[in-house]
């Protein structure tokens, strides 16, 4: 996840923010909300804001502010060109670009070694295993990487070719 932490709540007043958990009768995930005003209280911490499509107030309370900013994370680049994108085109952003290295690639790359070692296995006998088993087992490796990469890339350069903010993508 975006690691965004705020040191105060009062930090987020008048600022936008991306909804990044769908909450039940106020604001999906996707939604950009306008933080109106904030309250500190004994039992966590009360947040006005307004969604700006719909123009709807609402108040939420969060036990604390590492709560709140799992909820919702700030992000001018979308704030500024909301209106250019789709739900669905925002919400493949915010799943995109939360992905870490740890939470993406390694879970993947221990399959790929797995299932690599187990075709080695199948597939040779004796030292060809081992062999094959580390070059397969590299190749896979840099495999997910590349895509790990490849794919944060292409979504960024489509939302910002979308947009036409002077930048030309070869």
């Amino acid at each position: 996840m975006a690691s965004f932490m705020l040191y105060s709540i009062d930090e987020a007043i008048d600022c936008k923010y991306i909804v990044t958990k769908t909450l039940s009768g106020q604001a999906k995930a996707g939604t950009l909300i306008h933080i109106m005003d904030t309250t500190e209280k004994s039992d966590g911490i009360q947040v006005d804001y307004r969604v700006t499509r719909t123009g709807q107030n609402f108040v939420i309370k969060f036990e604390n502010l590492k709560q709140f900013c799992k909820w919702a994370r700030p992000d001018s680049f979308l704030a500024r060109h909301y209106d250019s994108f789709s739900k669905k085109e925002v919400l493949q952003y915010l799943k995109v670009s939360e992905r870490t290295f740890t939470t993406f690639c390694v879970p993947l790359m221990a399959i790929a070694v797995v299932l690599v070692w187990l075709l080695s296995f199948l597939a040779f006998d004796g030292a060809l295993t081992v062999v094959f088993g580390i070059i397969l087992s590299l190749a896979a490796v840099a495999g997910v990487f590349v895509f790990f990469r490849l794919s944060k890339e292409k979504v960024l350069v489509k939302m910002y070719g979308k947009v036409n903010v002077g930048i030309s993508f070869k």
